[in-house]
């Protein structure tokens, strides 16, 4: 199928040098057993999910079907295949190719045997165990360094724009990687500080000066993880009308407790029964905080959210030789006042490292 670059999204990309394979419908057809319904994993707005097997080389793969008439259209199945085939890190998820047979548009991927971060967070089935404080946190900091791959290694930098838990896929070993690049954006270049969009995303998820300018940013990004990080900790959605009218909204539920750090430990999902270091707590809920400021210039670069992150003593990943003074004092400065918290924030947070990966 030939790419149409005249996007404004892909307008930028050489589509010589797409990767991915080329199936046919019956290809797909075959691997799915005619997209039989013991064999779906997932539904959406989007389309239906299936686990199938290639026939030519055995792998086991999911197949995203789009519906035709669904909220992911052309542009978006188009977009997505250009920014998989193009972008490539261990916490995004590989794209093995795509059909576009007649009106019919499929996206192959690896199989996640884990599923989505939802399944495991936020849609519990009754004798399913929660996740572990560790699992948590691995999870947040590989969440962060596929957005830090976005965002500084991506050339030119790119926007994911729909971070949310349930586009978050688990491996076996609970290693997260980002999915659904439909509502990506390439980012601003040169001279210019933003790019300017139709508000797209989950409501909830996206950053306040987004939602009241259409003004995308990396920092657009930084807020959304900062929900995604707040769901973690807490185990609640973003959104949920079941709960206390104040307790409605996650964030601005939180938002009172950021300023007070003694009250840290009320965030905590009752469902760890308090299984988890109290100072790796507190870090967490300081660098939400802090991703989750209404200023989007004083919220953290994702390389200084991955860095915080790899301090925490229950992570399973950390950065090596980044000197701990960067990081220290971080909970402290939550509880300062607002005006003299953002410059702390920003002085402390201000900083690059080079090394990460």
């Amino acid at each position: 199928m030939p790419l149409e670059t005249g996007k404004e999204e892909s307008k930028n990309i050489d589509t010589n040098n797409v990767a991915a394979l080329t199936f046919t419908f019956r290809q797909l057809a075959t691997a799915t057993n005619n997209f039989r319904e013991d064999f779906l994993i997932g539904e959406g707005g989007f389309g239906r999910v299936y686990k199938g097997t290639l026939e030519k080389t055995g792998q086991i793969v999911a197949v995203k079907q789009l519906d035709r008439n669904g909220l992911q259209g052309n542009k978006e199945f188009i977009i997505e295949v250009l920014m998989l085939s193009l972008l490539h890190h261990k916490h995004l998820v590989n794209l093995i190719g795509y059909c576009a047979d007649g009106d019919q548009r499929l996206l192959v991927y690896d199989y996640m045997p884990r599923g989505s971060l939802d399944d495991h967070l936020l849609d519990l089935m009754p004798d399913q165990d929660p996740l572990e404080w560790n699992s948590r946190m691995r999870i947040a900091l590989g969440t962060a360094k596929g957005l830090e791959y976005l965002h500084d290694k991506a050339d030119p930098p790119v926007i994911y724009r729909d971070m949310k838990a349930a586009n978050i896929l688990l491996d076996s070993d609970f290693n997260a990687k980002l999915s659904d690049f439909g509502l990506a954006k390439l980012g601003p270049v040169g001279d210019k500080q933003h790019v300017s969009s139709r508000v797209m995303g989950t409501y909830g998820y996206c950053a306040p000066e987004y939602q009241r300018t259409g003004q995308l940013t990396t920092k657009s990004d930084v807020y959304s993880f900062g929900v995604v990080l707040l769901e973690l900790i807490t185990g609640l959605r973003v959104i949920d009308l079941s709960r206390p009218k104040e307790e409605q909204n996650l964030v601005t539920w939180a938002q009172a407790v950021f300023k007070e750090p003694s009250r840290f430990s009320e965030l905590a999902d009752p469902s760890m029964e308090r299984e988890f270091p109290e100072k790796s707590l507190n870090q967490a809920v300081a660098v939400a905080a802090m991703c989750l400021q209404e200023e989007d210039s004083v919220r953290p670069l994702m390389s200084d959210v991955v860095t915080a992150l790899g301090f925490l003593g229950a992570a399973t990943e950390c950065y090596e030789n980044v000197p701990r003074e960067h990081f220290s004092g971080v909970v402290e400065n939550v509880a300062v006042a607002e005006e003299e918290r953002k410059r702390e924030v920003a002085s402390r947070l201000h900083f690059r490292n080079p090394s990460a990966s």
